[in-house]
């Protein structure tokens, strides 16, 4: 349990995670490289030439097997909708849907890797090689009988790639009515369950074996060129790799006053803490180009009934927003798992399932050091306090009002380093800490950045990766960051400000109209002035 759970537990009726959306590219290994490709042919097929005609032939019986098929099935061959979302297009089509029926056949005109034969039609000896080639390509959208509606994407052109479209939501759905629970299913999402530990369960029970049980299945039924014997002997089956994968956290309060209340407090968290400078606030346009595989955090307006939080990091992103009356979904999605050191292979679903698991998990501690953040009685003047190594070497302690260490600080705590896996490298901070203190390379070096994350290195705060050149927020690390930042930027600086250098136009302004945070701050040092009189001080002039 983390952090944010355990502190919000009370208002929240269940909780449970699980992968949503889930792309697996199929690829046929064996004819990878065109030396191969021929001996299969030599073997296989009476030593037939791979010429321009032939891989032809191959594709044109492949789309009239297509047509022969769509009239058995009843299902209609469409064209690509430009002007709608495929998922909303094909949704009518699956409203009497039996178990294994493939509802409809999608064409769409998409990029696929194909085999070339360089040369003229009838070139006995051509040059192959694979080339990404923009084909027409054929989806069939069906309605499985284990994870219920999904599609397959599969090439005409000769190694026939493929990719695959599943869903957690709807297999869990399927598992749920065999086991005969009371759920709500809304679109995308469960908000309510009968038995929220066996949902869990379940969800935690996705394997390897599943992924692979139903890819094979229909990738043989839709590529029927190659025959059974072919599959066993030559290896001709897909092997499946992750392409695109989308994890999720999901909370169901029990009122939407409270998960309102929350999102209100996290995004005003984000504006204040999650950059080093306050975040620009952009609604009314999508995300655009520009912020792909940065390492940064935005407010975006995607046309849903709530703002989005989302952190980008390498090829994708973790966002969370509100959906569906009283849900939290907090969702981590990336197009290339390598991001966390996790081979694409299906076969280390396990190990991507820990790791965006823990992934989420950082994220919502993070949020609850924002929400709920305190000092320890007589650890500050601690922290202060220079730090003897045990070379005898000093090193300065923190100071609450030191520019470039808020400025370090404030690179630390961004929500895109927990995207990132908690780790960073200097390099990383660097532009960050220098957008923050508003100078140049020239006024503040790498090298003295250094120096400045040296010494939170020495209180035990950040530790160096081992074997790597990054380093990480440990212990108390984050909290404490957030800490100095409130102090100085909420409390120390404002109120000096409002002593030292009031600004005169508030006081002609009415209390109701001023802001509940500037009315906190004028009570503050009012009170201040009171007590000053009250002890027999007076202020010089």
């Amino acid at each position: 349990m983390n952090a944010f759970y355990e502190h919000h537990q009370d208002n929240i009726r269940f909780g449970y995670r699980c992968f949503d959306r889930l792309l697996l590219n199929g690829i046929i290994q064996s004819f990878q490289q065109p030396e191969r490709v021929l001996g299969f042919f030599n073997a296989y097929r009476d030593g037939k030439r791979v010429t321009r005609r032939y891989l032809g032939e191959i594709a044109d019986q492949f789309q009239n097997w297509v047509k022969n098929r769509a009239a058995k099935w009843g299902a209609p061959i469409l064209e690509d909708p430009d002007e709608k979302r495929r998922d909303e297009f094909v949704q009518p089509y699956f409203a009497q849907a039996k178990p294994d029926q493939v509802v409809a056949i999608l064409k769409a005109r998409e990029p696929a890797r194909i085999l070339i034969a360089n040369g003229s039609k009838d070139d006995e000896s051509p040059y192959l090689e694979l080339k990404q080639r923009w084909v027409n390509q054929y989806n069939f959208y069906l309605n499985d009988r284990h994870w219920g509606r999904m599609f397959v994407r599969i090439c005409p052109y000769f190694p026939f790639s493929a990719r695959i479209c599943l869903n957690q939501h709807h297999w869990l759905a399927e598992r749920m009515r065999q086991a005969g629970m009371d759920f709500q299913q809304c679109t995308n999402a469960f908000l309510d369950c009968g038995n929220p530990t066996r949902l869990q369960e379940l969800a935690d029970s996705l394997s390897t074996k599943d992924l692979r049980t139903c890819g094979q299945k229909w990738l043989a039924a839709f590529t029927p060129f190659f025959t059974d014997k072919e599959r066993k002997e030559y290896g001709c089956q897909h092997r499946l790799f992750f392409s695109q994968v989308e994890y999720c956290d999901n909370l169901i309060f029990q009122r939407r006053a409270a998960v309102d209340e929350l999102e209100q407090r996290l995004l005003d968290a984000n504006r204040t803490i999650g950059q080093p400078k306050k975040i620009t606030m952009i609604f009314g346009r999508k995300v655009t180009k520009e912020y792909k595989g940065k390492l940064q955090t935005v407010i975006e307006d995607l046309g849903l009934p709530n703002p989005v939080i989302r952190s980008h990091y390498g090829n994708g992103f973790l966002k969370q927003y509100v959906r569906d009356d009283r849900l939290l979904r907090t969702e981590l999605a990336t197009n290339n798992v390598y991001d966390y050191n996790v081979n694409k292979d299906i076969a280390h679903l396990p190990e991507l399932h820990q790791k965006l698991s823990g992934i989420v998990d950082n994220y919502h501690n993070v949020q609850q050091d924002i929400l709920e953040t305190f000092v320890d009685r007589g650890q500050l003047r601690k922290l202060a306090e220079p730090t003897v190594l045990a070379s005898g070497k000093r090193i300065p302690g923190l100071k609450l009002d030191h520019p470039r260490q808020l400025a370090v600080m404030h690179a630390l705590v961004r929500f895109a380093n927990i995207a990132a896996g908690g780790t960073f490298r200097t390099a990383d901070i660097y532009a960050p800490v220098l957008e923050a203190l508003g100078c140049d390379g020239s006024q503040y070096s790498l090298a003295s950045l250094r120096y400045d994350l040296a010494k939170l290195k020495a209180k035990g705060l950040v530790q160096k990766v081992p074997k790597t050149r990054r380093y990480r927020l440990v212990g108390k690390g984050y909290s404490i960051c957030v800490v100095f930042l409130k102090l100085f930027e909420r409390i120390y600086a404002p109120l000096t400000c409002g002593l030292l250098a009031p600004f005169s136009p508030d006081k002609k302004l009415a209390t109701e109209k001023r802001s509940q945070l500037d009315r906190l701050y004028a009570c503050v040092t009012h009170d201040l002035d009171e007590l000053l009189r009250a002890v027999g001080l007076k202020v010089a002039a």
